[in-house]
């Protein structure tokens, strides 16, 4: 008689010992590098940060004030980055008639003409105050704007930007009074609406500048500004301040 059958009853069922799973040890967490911010997508990429970070194609200038950065007419060959200080561009029509375009501050681009193939400089760009200036040549630029998406975003969303200040630009000169354009053109310098807190104090700024930019005459901008501060709304220590009560101006109709 086979071990495996009684004689009278069904085959005995023998019970197989089943093995334990093998359940995978997890991998341990790795740390996010910090080695370059490159290597850092989403939230935490900063593109100035990434932009210090290229090895070739760039370098750090320096400018003491009233010193040029570029001339109208020179070779468009680098774009800019302000990394401190204010920069004032501006253009010169053939009758010799000077005009301010814009004045960019910290973390602000320029020159960016070249990335779209401008041959030459449309205007002259100056220090206004000491700058610390990052050029990353053309060909660098456009290597990263192709490689890092999350930087070319930013970038792209910036001159977007830039293009819908110059729209409203436009449309204040056009029909605005000199003195609502007077009190955005301070509001802007003070950097009133941007990310962070706003400048305290404005860099020096002559009215014959501020007189450029806004389409009017010096005594005109001296009349606005003493009235702006004996309303309060601007006051002068080591340089002009700007409250933000300034904005009822520009609110006001």
């Amino acid at each position: 008689m086979s071990p495996a059958r009684q004689s009278n009853g069904p085959p005995i069922k023998r019970k197989m010992a089943r093995p334990n799973p093998i359940r995978p040890t997890p991998a341990p967490k790795r740390k996010p590098s910090s080695a370059t911010p490159a290597a850092n997508k989403g939230h935490d990429f900063v593109p100035r940060a990434f932009l210090e970070s290229i090895a070739l194609g760039r370098k750090f200038l320096f400018f003491p004030r009233k010193r040029t950065i570029f001339s109208q007419g020179d070779p468009a060959d680098a774009v800019f980055c302000v990394q401190s200080g204010k920069v004032r561009f501006t253009v010169v029509s053939k009758t010799g008639k000077e005009a301010t375009i814009g004045i960019f501050g910290e973390h602000d681009f320029f020159g960016e003409g070249s990335l779209a193939g401008q041959p030459v400089r449309m205007g002259t760009a100056t220090a206004m105050t000491n700058c610390s200036i990052l050029q990353i040549d053309k060909r660098t630029m456009m290597e990263a704007l192709h490689r890092e998406h999350d930087f070319s975003d930013r970038f792209v969303a910036y001159l977007l930007a830039r293009n819908i200040r110059y729209e409203e630009d436009l449309v204040d000169q056009l029909f605005n009074s000199s003195e609502k354009r007077l009190a955005r053109i301070l509001l802007l310098l003070a950097r009133f609406g941007k990310e962070g807190k706003p400048e305290s104090v404005i860099p020096k700024i002559s009215q014959e500048m501020l007189a450029e930019m806004i389409g009017t005459t010096r005594s005109r901008v001296s009349f606005f500004m003493n009235r702006f501060r004996k309303l309060g709304f601007i006051h002068y220590n080591g340089g002009l301040q700007v409250h933000s009560s300034l904005l009822n101006v520009v609110l006001h109709d």
